[in-house]
């Protein structure tokens, strides 16, 4: 029994850093615990004794872990489990925490890469974890693992299709219009969006009796509820080369803006709902480099 306990207890120590791993492996934070807790059968089964890096062994098995549950969900060519959304908030306290940590972008671009593109990027780019040890996990070399990690990475970065400068000028103006629809802001809309501005959506995207198509600030403004209780869950991405806006509840991707910006404001945007559509779209996150969270 004290050897139980005292396996318990080490593995304990490692149960944050399993979790973020997986979370992000698999962008569900029940899986993620799922995942978690058959590492934890394994190691029971195993025995701590004689293992001289727990932290490292622990790694390995979520990962594999992972990977298998990564491809049987290719297999039956499933979205990830997806949680339904709640109205006011993502849900309990710590998983906010995780999915701010993290980034809803980034959970969203994750979701496009293949099984072994994705343990590979996740353990190497944000958890930096060798490639010889991730090889034996993904069943390739260390070569062609680093090959793998980055045809990943080159993914979940993008390819900007405006100059950084004008990115980054795009990007301010976008994130003036979030944080004025989080807050119910009129005002701070009237003030990023141009007089003669455009809204457009899916049907799919909006309530009933909402048009398809709006024009002019004032009716746009009034038409937030397109987005309305959905902002808190928006954030900024790489949307075909330039800045849009994902909403992703619980890192499920939900909507996407496409804006269009001129002279520092906001002329139009379309909001994309279309599963079809959604797929179509070149989706990454923002570089870091380039300012964004």
């Amino acid at each position: 029994m004290d050897g139980c306990d005292g396996a318990a207890e080490r593995f304990e120590q490692h149960r944050g850093r399993l979790r973020a791993v997986a979370h992000r492996m698999l962008g569900s934070p029940a899986e993620a615990d799922d995942a978690v807790q058959e590492t934890w059968l394994r190691l029971d089964r195993t025995g701590a004794e004689g293992i001289g890096n727990l932290g490292a062994w622990l790694t390995t098995v979520v990962s594999r872990v992972c990977l298998d549950m990564l491809r049987s969900r290719a297999a039956r060519r499933e979205e990830p489990a997806r949680d339904v959304p709640l109205p006011d908030g993502d849900g309990p306290e710590d998983e906010v925490l995780l999915l701010d940590s993290v980034g809803r972008a980034l959970l969203v671009v994750l979701d496009r890469l293949g099984p072994a593109e994705r343990v590979a990027f996740v353990l190497h780019d944000l958890f930096s974890v060798p490639f010889d040890e991730i090889a034996p996990v993904v069943g390739r070399t260390p070569a062609t693992t680093k090959k793998l990690a980055s045809r990943a990475r080159h993914k979940v970065h993008g390819s900007p299709v405006v100059p950084e400068a004008d990115l980054a000028r795009q990007r301010d103006v976008v994130d003036a219009f979030l944080a004025a629809s989080r807050d119910g802001d009129l005002e701070g809309l009237l003030a990023v969006l141009a007089p003669d501005a455009v809204r457009r959506a899916d049907p799919a995207a909006l309530p009933p009796g909402v048009p398809a198509e709006v024009r002019g600030a004032n009716a746009v403004v009034r038409e937030t509820a397109v987005l309305g209780r959905r902002a808190r869950h928006a954030q900024t991405a790489l949307v075909d080369g330039a800045v849009g806006v994902v909403v992703a509840p619980r890192g499920r991707l939900l909507l996407v803006l496409v804006p269009t910006v001129v002279d520092g404001r906001i002329a139009a945007y379309e909001v994309i709902a279309d599963p079809g559509r959604l797929a179509a779209l070149d989706l990454a996150v923002l570089d870091p480099v380039r300012g964004a969270a």
